[in-house]
């Protein structure tokens, strides 16, 4: 059955969380695993996070027994205890530029909470993360493991994986960082640029890289269940998202055949590509490389800067200044919340 999931809850209620279903039965639930998982999210001292700090300690209500999933929905909430709801109710009628604020409110009629951003706040990432590292402890049954890192902050370049060869052992160096890049001199240069852009009341934003390693060949379909709408989708639930490119991605532009084809070999008796250009998928199937794939995040929307925008209720024109906690820049937590919404995704694709 197809695995499914939904996230509930807004910024500023009492809770968020998430129900999981059709989980596979008997994976034991790495408790550890989990909250490391939620820690490598969560806001940090240092100027360089949101100063909104949360325990993030999930609660789960349904779906385990005995250290083991049972098999039937699991359903796990996580309390909001660090809110200031003060900081919208001035500006509730001002819709804030780039956030989902006007488009929430048509939607929903002017009934959506308002307060962080309400149901679409990156707060709701944390359940994500939380479903995800489930996610990760069925695929590791599997041999089946999800990495990410940040590749590029402002101009700023950290070392890409090795599409060919990338090596779980990679992944997890990179989770224990508080700076998810594998070279850390990049990865200090990343951070001048985010203090920069914190100091001059801006924004700024970057590219994930994820890579997902032993997927079997096989995996997905040609049509609209294909491995790459599959994984597409899941990402692109992530707030901040606005692209995603598989492998060469849009380099294939720019390039001729004979540059960018993934010539085969024999390797060990398995089929192999000598280069992974398409990112370990073809004809919208897995074809046993590692699967690779860039997302972008736009800047931080919430800048202190005063800017145009217009007041719903009055229906006028109007300027917002916005205050209250923000990241300068998402990059800084978004590298395990991109990995959590490939997991699930590769999960869902395998069945």
């Amino acid at each position: 059955m197809e695995l499914r999931y939904s996230i509930f809850g807004e910024s500023h209620g009492p809770a968020i969380g998430v129900i999981i279903e059709n989980l596979p039965a008997g994976i034991v639930i790495d408790t550890d695993f989990i909250l490391a998982e939620l820690n490598r999210r969560r806001a940090k001292k240092g100027g360089l996070t949101t100063s909104r700090i949360e325990a993030d300690l999930p609660e789960i209500l349904s779906g385990v027994f005995e250290g083991k999933t049972t098999g039937t929905p699991l359903c796990a909430m996580i309390r909001n205890e660090n809110t200031r709801s003060e900081d919208y109710s001035r500006t509730k009628d001002l819709m804030r530029p780039s956030h989902a604020d006007f488009t929430g409110f048509v939607r929903y009629a002017g009934h959506q909470d308002y307060r962080g951003g309400g149901h679409f706040s990156a707060r709701l990432t944390a359940p994500l993360v939380f479903a995800g590292a489930i996610a990760k402890l069925c695929l590791r049954e599997k041999g089946i493991e999800t990495g990410a890192h940040i590749l590029q902050v402002g101009a700023e370049r950290d070392t890409a994986f090795d599409p060919v060869s990338v090596s779980p052992d990679l992944f997890r160096s990179v989770a224990a960082k508080d700076f998810a890049v594998i070279d850390d001199s990049a990865g200090e240069r990343m951070k001048a640029v985010i203090q920069d852009a914190r100091m001059n009341e801006t924004s700024v934003g970057g590219i994930i890289q994820c890579a997902v390693t032993g997927i079997p060949a096989g995996i997905g379909s040609p049509d609209r269940d294909s491995l790459e709408g599959i994984i597409a989708r899941n990402i692109f639930a992530v707030p901040a998202i606005k692209g995603i490119e598989f492998g060469l991605g849009f380099g294939f532009a720019q390039s001729y055949g004979h540059q960018v084809n993934d010539q085969m070999a024999v390797r060990d008796g398995k089929v192999v590509t000598l280069t992974n250009h398409n990112g370990g998928i073809l004809g919208g199937i897995s074809n046993g490389m590692p699967v690779i794939f860039q997302a972008v995040c736009k800047p931080t929307p919430s800048i202190s800067r005063p800017q145009k925008t217009v007041d719903i209720a009055k229906m006028g024109d109007a300027v917002i200044e916005i205050h209250g906690r923000h990241d300068p820049c998402v990059l800084t937590r978004a590298a395990v919340i991109v990995e959590a919404a490939a997991a699930l995704a590769v999960l869902e694709a395998m069945g």
